[in-house]
């Protein structure tokens, strides 16, 4: 069963990193998805065959955040371009919702195949600190 919690924190966590990751090293915004997924799966009380799905679904709600906040931010920037210089604004607002579509579904879709991937390591992380634990208590 899927642990909604944590992937909502994990969702958090990858759209807040990627981003940030994005402004400041750009060739390194995929580690967002694959840490908000591994994050989720590993703080998550899910079972370790729905892990793939956990983090997938981190990076697929990640990617929908990012693509919101992009088409907000750039829809606002498009508003003040159309104030200035109406017939230009009307331009510069349709290619940014297309802009920010085509962003979006490309975001979701490779946060959702990192954040798999992410969910794979985080259940295997689990996993193997819990097999010490019981080595180291027996």
């Amino acid at each position: 069963m899927i642990d909604w919690k944590s992937v909502g924190v994990g969702s958090i966590i990858n759209a807040v990193l990627t981003l940030v990751l994005t402004i400041s090293f750009f060739p390194l915004f995929f580690l967002g998805p694959i840490v908000g997924g591994m994050l989720a799966t590993y703080i998550g009380s899910g079972e370790k065959k729905d892990a793939p799905v956990e983090g997938a679904l981190t990076g697929i709600i990640g990617g929908l955040i990012m693509g919101f906040l992009f088409i907000a931010g750039f829809g606002a920037l498009s508003a003040i371009v159309g104030l200035i210089f109406t017939k230009v604004g009307l331009v510069a607002g349709a290619m940014t919702v297309i802009a920010g579509v085509f962003l979006t579904i490309v975001a979701m879709f490779v946060g959702g195949v990192l954040g798999a991937v992410g969910g794979f390591i985080g259940a295997e992380i689990r996993e193997n600190g819990r097999e010490e634990e019981i080595i180291e208590n027996e």
